[in-house]
């Protein structure tokens, strides 16, 4: 557990370093193209970073992870009823995975900036609660 500890650690601190780089982008006066860019990048970076803890604590449980084609939701729904997150966190996560998808497979000016803020603006808190979540169903272990 200690292992798996360190390594979660490490995870949630890139997960701030990186929430904290998108709030300096959303601090900027000017949102072109570029700055929806680098938002949408933070975003998934961040949604990444809750995939990884998610798989972490999978493989140190030694629960076997999703390996379809649609492994990304089939790790959240399994995420969601085992207990690692609540149905509070892990309904809006679906909204992050939607945008996964959408940013690995879309084209950066496709983008819509009002789209795109109402999952920034929301994703440092829903982290709380998904860190919370995941704090709780390892001090259940």
């Amino acid at each position: 557990m200690n292992d798996l500890r360190k390594r979660i650690d490490a995870e949630k601190q890139y997960i701030a370093f990186t929430l904290d780089n998108l709030q300096a982008v959303l601090e900027r006066p000017e949102r072109s193209v570029v700055e929806l860019a680098a938002i949408a990048t933070f975003l998934h970076n961040a949604y990444n970073g809750i995939e990884n803890v998610l798989k972490m604590i999978f493989k140190a449980n030694n629960m076997e992870l999703p390996s379809s084609g649609t492994w990304h939701k089939d790790l959240l729904e399994q995420a969601l009823s085992r207990g690692m997150v609540s149905s509070e966190v892990g309904e809006p996560l679906y909204e992050y995975l939607a945008f996964r998808h959408f940013f690995v497979h879309g084209y950066g000016f496709m983008l819509e900036e009002e789209a795109l803020l109402s999952l920034a603006e929301g994703v440092a808190e829903l982290y709380a609660h998904f860190e919370a979540d995941v704090e709780g169903f390892l001090a259940g272990k």
